[in-house]
């Protein structure tokens, strides 16, 4: 008789996705790119430990505290996320003139700023109210919310740019900054996606009896793990490219060493 095991994909994907993260860590540190990419480190490091919190925290303590400190490492990881766009766009764009960063920088923000503006629904003013727990936490999840949707309409966009322009500058193909962007583009890409379509069920899905709604929910719990499967499979995609050095480095590391011997040779 074979062992059955009624393992759910959402703890399947979160023990893979977590795993991967430490590996990409370890990567990062190993070979000395966390030194490059601070941010990007930070990013990785944050995300971790929202996974963490969700599994040691869940049932552990009081519902409100719990989404307390989940919602603060969402917007902390928010804030980190805009960090990383501006140090990707750092290292991608290395020697641009002044004026070519600021009209880039706010086409960009025109963009995404109306992206932000126009896509979902806003809370009414009540639902905000500072001089409540549950006003704040509103607060905390929309500052959540509309940063990471920013950050995804920035790194889509920047994304584009690093790809068409960067071999122009400091990031050509197989460089560890496209890598990066490439990434970070694909993430952003499938976590937009997923949630214009969790918003396009929630607006036109009108359950009339529980087996609707438990299909409501089944369907976008599947459009989640999709989006986590993506995500792993965009630190697959750094771990693999962030292992091996950057065409031609190993050639300029060597450089100095056989200028070094030539004069003993000749002696």
């Amino acid at each position: 008789m074979q062992p059955h095991f009624d393992i759910p994909a959402r703890q399947i994907l979160w023990t893979l996705t977590f795993a991967a993260q430490l590996v990409l860590l370890v990567v990062l540190i190993g070979r000395d790119r966390a030194r490059r990419y601070p941010w990007f480190t930070a990013g990785i490091v944050i995300i971790a430990l929202q996974l963490m919190a969700e599994v040691l925290l869940a049932n552990r303590m009081a519902i409100l505290p719990f989404q307390e400190i989940l919602l603060s490492l969402a917007d902390l990881g928010a804030m980190i996320a805009l960090l990383v766009v501006v140090e990707v766009a750092r290292k991608a764009f290395a020697g641009a003139s002044r004026s070519l960063w600021i009209v880039n920088t706010v086409g960009l923000l025109v963009v995404a700023g109306f992206g932000v503006t126009f896509w979902g629904p806003l809370p009414a003013a009540k639902d905000l109210a500072l001089d409540t727990l549950l006003g704040k936490l509103h607060l905390m999840q929309l500052v959540a919310l509309k940063g990471n949707m920013l950050v995804s309409l920035l790194t889509v966009e920047l994304g584009l740019l690093v790809v068409i322009f960067g071999r122009h500058y400091k990031s050509g193909w197989r460089s560890h900054t496209q890598m990066i962007s490439i990434g970070l583009s694909t993430a952003a890409l499938a976590w937009l996606a997923t949630q214009a379509m969790v918003q396009s069920i929630v607006k036109t899905a009108h359950p009339q009896n529980r087996t609707d709604y438990e299909h409501v929910l089944d369907l976008i719990s599947r459009l989640l793990n999709a989006n986590k499967v993506v995500y792993f499979a965009v630190l697959v995609w750094w771990i693999a490219w962030l292992w091996f050095d950057e065409p031609g480095v190993a050639v300029v590391d060597q450089a100095p060493a056989e200028t070094t011997d030539t004069p003993t040779q000749q002696e």
